[in-house]
């Protein structure tokens, strides 16, 4: 499942939670039952329960001084757990412990943090948390089981990220002074991680306060830092605890080592880019290729000041596209969309926008080992989809490359092939313009937010390769409440779309691909998908039990969905681009497989002259 770094807001959370049965799981006495230090999706957890740090930490990093970084927006709450006001996407993080924490240096895998244990079974129908006897919120006060028991349901109240995951649980009880147990509906891999996962909060904290509410107090955390400043919707301070009692836990060894952590806000990305470049932030992510090459001669540069890291990763790419909505009956054809991604000039726009710097996203697990690959489907992968050969295109199992280009933006050789496929499938040229047998002519309108410079770039750009084709596009673009409107309701021919995946997908693909987004309003099917194979892999993905059958079922996952052609990959980013001052540091010799996202900075950061 998506982690933490990705921090998407979830949409279509019912789906998920129609999953779940009603009826109570029955434990089986012949289910083996196990307890350990740390749990992973598939397979067993990479670190022995003797581990003196996480891989990608320095375990002896010195301890001191400040980082501040910026953010662009502002904020009104300091309550991160319910859907009312805006707070820190900080809060959380820093001050706010959970039972298990995230290795980012695997796929999927979390170890204890406030619990010492987790057991589970074979068919994990259950799992059990034994409390550490040390944890202690920031008021010195015990984190007890009673504070576990009320996180679990009050969180689900507040806020419906939580609400999929206690759906599935028909019950939660204490069964000692230090363990705490969750009963699943059904057996489910992945439930006994996100469990560890959920926030731990002071009950004591909360009575006379609605969770629910905006609120401008803080919450009172059990983590390595507590709220010191609030400028309200300019900036936040964080303060490291001198008692954090889990500073020497081997998970934590290593991390949270600055002082003080402080984020300023900005109006916008270049407002942001200019307080860095006078000193005001400490560091900077860049997300434009084109700038980072050549926007970077600037004083605090040239003297030294400021570093530039790039900081590479193996999580998947996060795709982005234009997602083609295949509701409309003149993109329903598959030939129709592979004519659209034969038209679009990547080779050319990749070097105007971008210089030609950034590779492209050949499918949906690109960058990773999750994903289909190059070439012909492989003997694991053609098993599981040979069920569904009759539902999917005819080359499904084929190499699937997207077309490379020759560079000139007249892409002849690529608008040959869109011209042969639309011919085809029933479209050709009279007097200028592509129409069907009907003289129904080929248009489309391509919906983009306003604020969307760069994309709409793009698209003005492919709106003349479409017109030599004799395809009337128009580019549409419409402010945040219209855009979110018309995507819930999938009033949109074509439209971007930007898809963040994980090392360990899980239950989630279901909202971004399941039949039932096809009429259901506001799920994350944007592009219609259809597929009786897409949800079968789903379903094996879900019920895999070895790395090895995951890893296929993914790997055919991926396949089914770039067979269908439901998307125009455009480029990704294979490393994060960090500028920060030169005081800052970080092991580079031991990078986290996911690189720059969650857990990374500040995390494993630290201070030194």
């Amino acid at each position: 499942m998506t982690g933490d770094f990705f921090r998407k807001a979830i949409m279509g959370l019912t789906v998920v939670s129609a999953l779940a049965a009603v009826a109570p799981a029955r434990a089986d006495s012949s289910d083996p039952v196990t307890t350990s230090h740390g749990i992973a999706m598939h397979g067993s957890p990479a670190l022995t329960p003797d581990f003196v740090a996480l891989p990608q930490v320095n375990p002896d990093a010195p301890k001191g001084g400040r980082i501040v970084m910026g953010e662009v927006g502002g904020f009104d709450s300091l309550n991160p757990f319910t859907t009312l006001g805006r707070a820190p996407s900080w809060v959380s993080p820093l001050t706010v412990e959970t039972l298990m924490g995230r290795a980012w240096d695997e796929p999927f895998s979390v170890y204890g943090w406030l619990a010492e244990s987790i057991t589970t079974n074979d068919s994990r129908t259950f799992v059990e948390f034994t409390l550490r006897d040390g944890g202690r919120f920031a008021d010195g006060s015990p984190v007890t089981v009673d504070d576990v028991l009320w996180s679990f349901d009050a969180l689900a109240t507040a806020h419906p990220r939580y609400a999929a995951a206690h759906a599935k649980v028909s019950r939660a009880y204490a069964t000692g002074p230090r363990s705490v147990r969750f009963d699943f509906a059904e057996p489910d891999r992945e439930l006994p991680l996100i469990l560890g996962l959920r926030p731990v909060l002071s009950r004591k904290d909360w009575q006379g306060r609605d969770l629910t509410a905006s609120d401008m107090r803080a919450p009172l955390g059990s983590g390595p830092y507590a709220v010191a400043a609030v400028d309200p919707g300019r900036s936040i301070t964080f303060r490291k605890r001198e008692d954090w009692w889990a500073r020497d836990l081997p998970l934590m060894r290593g991390q949270h080592n600055f002082d003080e952590v402080k984020i300023e806000y900005f109006a916008d990305g270049s407002v942001m880019f200019e307080a860095f470049k006078a000193g005001e932030i400490m560091v900077f992510r860049e997300g434009q290729a084109s700038r980072w090459m050549t926007g970077y001669d600037f004083a605090r540069i040239r003297d030294g000041s400021v570093v530039k890291s790039e900081i590479p990763h193996g999580r998947p790419a996060m795709m982005t596209g234009l997602a083609m909505n295949s509701r409309r009956p003149a993109l329903a054809d598959w030939r129709v969309r592979q004519a659209l991604i034969d038209s679009f000039n990547f080779e050319f726009l990749n070097a105007t926008i971008n210089g030609g710097s950034e590779p492209r996203a050949q499918s949906w697990f690109w960058n990773s080992d999750l994903s289909m690959g190059t070439g012909a489907a492989s003997e694991e992968v053609r098993a599981l989809l040979a069920p569904f050969a009759d539902s999917l295109p005819p080359d499904a199992l084929e190499d699937l490359a997207l077309p490379v280009s020759d560079g000139s933006e007249a892409n002849r050789a690529g608008v040959r092939r869109a011209d042969r496929l639309l011919q085809a499938a029933g479209w050709t040229v009279r007097n200028g313009q592509r129409t069907s047998a009907t003289g129904e002519p080929l248009a489309f309108d391509v919906l983009v937010p306003i604020g969307g410079a760069e994309m709409r770039a793009v698209v003005t750009i492919w709106i003349r390769a479409l017109d030599r084709l004799g395809i009337s596009a128009r580019l549409v673009a419409v402010d945040d409440a219209q855009m979110n409107a018309r995507l819930r309701d999938y009033d949109f021919d074509i439209t971007p779309i930007v898809r963040a995946n994980s090392l360990s997908p899980g239950i989630e693909q279901l909202l971004y691909w399941g039949r039932a987004g096809v009429t259901q309003p506001g799920t994350r099917n944007i592009a219609g998908v259809d597929s009786p194979a897409v949800e079968a892999m789903i379903a094996a993905m879900l019920e895999a039990r070895t790395p090895q059958e995951f890893r296929a079922a993914v790997r055919a996952l991926d396949r089914a969905l770039m067979a269908g052609r439901h998307v125009i990959p455009m480029w990704f980013a294979d490393r994060s681009r960090l500028a920060h001052d030169r005081r800052l540091h970080h092991a580079t010799d031991r990078l986290p497989v996911y690189g720059d996202a969650a857990g990374f900075l500040p995390d494993i950061w630290w201070w030194q002259d």
